[in-house]
């Protein structure tokens, strides 16, 4: 017990004293995703049951609103250093809010629904930059991770928690439900409009950072390695609802989530200093490991499989998404929202990635009546690509860049003269 103040500041100790602004965002991280996933899991359902949407209809409107989600980040991190961390997050709720409320118009007007589900998704992509920054903004390397895993650990919560609440009344009275969630995130509102702002933060530039595109000085092996790694998990993420089903129940495949979404709420903030200390090379090769040894558990079909699998998938993505935040904060000399906004870009790619070639695969496999396959192919690309996208980075990085053309290139492996807490 003695020897913890030599591993580094304990949870408690990197946490509080809270202030009342970040106790505030802290209860938000978990009833913005309660809200939204008191509705977003269910659309595909809402969308062709309720509204009489066709599947290949309903399929290609979610993928369109998913990558509007993750990939839009990059726009809500360079919004967010223009105009401000606060007035970012209020605008994200203001469009969000209207876009849940669209969502109960559209049970009158169902084409409004469309429009409605791709608005919420670019409020939540305008928010999440900024909320992040937020919560670390003034605060010290050493502490930036218990910080950003409690608002992980808060969102998975209300991730959780909200399927559990919607799930009777999403199809007998989804009325009642959108407008409950319109009146939530009117109050969440209201309530970031009373949080201090902290002023639009522009870094301090050198010649070769003067330019401000929104890939402008992006570390370029966290951001590839964060879509790679969202590119992997999504094989899970997108699949394993129809493969849990089809040997168990969809009440065992809900069993299953709970379990992966407790382990982050867990583990996450407690580990989240061992992972800040552990080298980035490690946590590549823990985080990748770990997706491929769940991955290829899966492929057994058996129910402790499918817990067993998804545990150890969880405990690898909860070591590679908070580890490659880190690191690309550490390694670039943009704003702290613009770096979170390049990670969601980096994410969304992935996620699409998996959704269009992991989809060939999965039916493919099906096909040929064996779906374990899928899993253990997936698995094996857990352990060739990452040594590849080193490689592939390592040389990029030893390339010559011109100057005043430093986009994409990899910064050196310290801070590059960045203000702690920027």
């Amino acid at each position: 017990m003695g020897e913890r103040t030599t591993l580094g500041p304990g949870l408690r100790a990197s946490l509080f004293p809270l202030t009342g602004p970040l106790r505030f965002l802290l209860l938000s991280s978990f009833l913005i995703p309660l809200g939204s996933f008191m509705v977003l899991p269910f659309m595909s359902v809402f969308l062709h049951e309720r509204l009489g949407m066709g599947l290949g209809t309903v399929g290609v409107v979610l993928a369109v609103a998913s990558l509007v989600q993750f990939s839009g980040g990059i726009v809500g991190g360079a919004l967010a250093d223009r105009i401000g961390l606060r007035r970012t997050m209020l605008w994200a709720l203001v469009v969000r809010t209207a876009g849940f409320a669209g969502l109960l118009l559209a049970l009158r007007w169902p084409p409004l629904a469309i429009w409605a589900l791709v608005l919420t998704c670019c409020g939540a992509a305008l928010y999440l930059p900024a909320n992040k920054a937020y919560l670390v903004h003034g605060v010290d390397d050493e502490r930036r991770p218990a910080f950003l895993s409690a608002g992980n650990a808060a969102l998975n919560a209300g991730m959780a928690v909200g399927p559990l609440i919607a799930g009777p009344f999403v199809l007998s009275s989804p009325g009642w439900l959108f407008a409950a969630v319109t009146a939530l995130f009117l109050a969440v509102t209201a309530g970031h409009a009373r949080v201090p702002g902290t002023g639009v933060t522009h870094p301090a530039k050198s010649e070769g950072t003067a330019r401000t595109g929104l890939l402008a000085g992006v570390a370029l092996l966290p951001f590839a390695a964060n879509a790679l790694a969202f590119y992997l998990y999504f094989h899970f993420q997108h699949f394993l609802a129809v493969y849990a089903v089809e040997r168990a129940s969809s009440a065992f495949y809900s069993i299953v989530l709970l379990l992966c979404f407790a382990l982050v709420i867990v583990v996450q903030p407690f580990a989240s200093d061992l992972i800040r200390r552990m080298p980035y090379a490690l946590a590549l090769a823990v985080g990748f490991t770990g997706l491929a040894a769940g991955l290829a558990v899966l492929a057994a079909g058996t129910r402790t499989a499918l817990l067993a699998g998804g545990a150890l998938i969880t405990l690898g993505d909860i070591v590679l998404f908070l580890k490659n935040d880190l690191e690309a904060l550490r390694r670039s000399p943009r704003s702290d929202a613009v770096v979170f906004g390049q990670q969601r870009l980096a994410a969304g790619l992935g996620a699409c990635a998996s959704g269009v070639l992991g989809g060939q695969l999965y039916g493919l496999a099906d096909r040929a009546g064996h779906t374990g396959w899928f899993w253990l192919l997936a698995a094996a690309q857990c352990l060739l690509l990452p040594p590849l996208l080193l490689t592939l980075c390592r040389r990029t990085a030893q390339r010559p860049v011109s100057d005043g053309d430093h986009e994409g290139a990899l910064t050196r492996d310290d801070t590059n003269g960045r203000i702690p807490g920027r």
